[in-house]
């Protein structure tokens, strides 16, 4: 219940040990196996990002386990599911940096045109549209860390009670910083952010650049009108 109380009010939750050590392993060896397949993105040193990462079975499976029911279940109800999945690495030739901003689009089946759903984009080959702020509002995401990421990693950093305004214009994004503040969010192998798609997030260069491979997936609890429907 104070998970739920947190996400309500701040927007976040840190989780320490959402994934164990063997978990973590399979998610790592099956990400790698797919990794020649159409959504990765190649650096000089490897794949730093990929997409339609619930094609890959091990993802799949991972949310479905009893310690991720138990967290997410309390927050979504009882009948979520994961909509769209995204691995984020940052390595010596490919350590970027991610401005302030919130998650906006979700991704679909084929676009339909639905009053307040636009507008339209295509990412590795699967359609993407920003909802109204009464779907993000109603989803969640999950980024689980396969690696340790300290503060020299790149962590992200968020700002707290930020996704209570909806979609925010850029004037009010400086304003919402100066206001809240910042969280830097650290976290051990096999641990997790939980947070709003809405929430402020950025996070820096890393000072000191090694693996952070971390699996992002969002999930929703609902189904989307007019004849959308999740990808």
């Amino acid at each position: 219940m104070f998970m739920k109380t947190q996400i309500i009010e701040d927007g976040f939750a840190l989780v320490p040990d959402l994934a164990t050590a063997s978990e973590a392993d399979n998610l790592l060896a099956a990400i790698e196996a797919a990794q020649g397949e159409p959504g990765a993105r190649h650096g000089s040193d490897g794949v730093y990002a990929m997409r339609n990462l619930l094609q890959v079975e091990v993802v799949r499976e991972w949310t479905q386990r009893v310690r991720v029911q138990q967290l997410l279940g309390p927050i979504l109800g009882d009948k979520y599911f994961p909509v769209r999945g995204i691995l984020f690495d940052k390595t010596p030739g490919s350590n970027w940096k991610v401005g302030w901003h919130q998650d906006l689009s979700i991704a679909v089946q084929k676009r339909v045109d639905v009053p307040a759903f636009g507008p339209w984009s295509e990412k590795a080959g699967v359609t993407h549209v920003q909802p109204p702020r009464e779907v993000l509002e109603t989803m969640l995401t999950v980024r689980l860390h396969l690696d340790e990421c300290g503060e020299n990693n790149g962590p992200l950093r968020v700002v707290p009670a930020s996704h209570l305004d909806g979609k925010l214009a850029p004037e009010a994004i400086q304003e919402m910083r100066r206001q809240n503040g910042q969280v830097i969010c650290t976290l051990p192998r096999g641990g997790a952010l939980l947070m709003r798609p809405l929430l402020l997030h950025a996070s820096s260069p890393a000072t000191s650049p090694h693996h952070r491979r971390i699996v992002h997936i969002e999930f929703a609890s609902q189904s989307l009108p007019g004849g959308l429907e999740w990808n």
